[in-house]
């Protein structure tokens, strides 16, 4: 699978949500792309990848 243009390898299908926590992101401030559609947050456990998806995840900070 592609992760933000990077391949990650699967061994087997994982949760998103489980997936997301193995790459260290916090699911807080991140939306998730996968393979060109948003995916809502409530979303993510019953949403299940493949070595053929494409992820784009974008943590958003805050600042001024």
């Amino acid at each position: 699978m592609r992760l933000n243009g990077e391949i990650k390898a699967l061994k087997e299908p994982v949760a998103l949500s489980d997936f997301l926590i193995q790459e260290g992101f916090s699911d807080k401030r991140i939306a998730v792309e996968k393979n060109g559609e948003i995916v809502p947050k409530g979303e993510y456990s019953n949403v299940i990848l493949s070595d053929s998806d494409t992820l784009e995840v974008v943590a958003f900070v805050g600042g001024g």
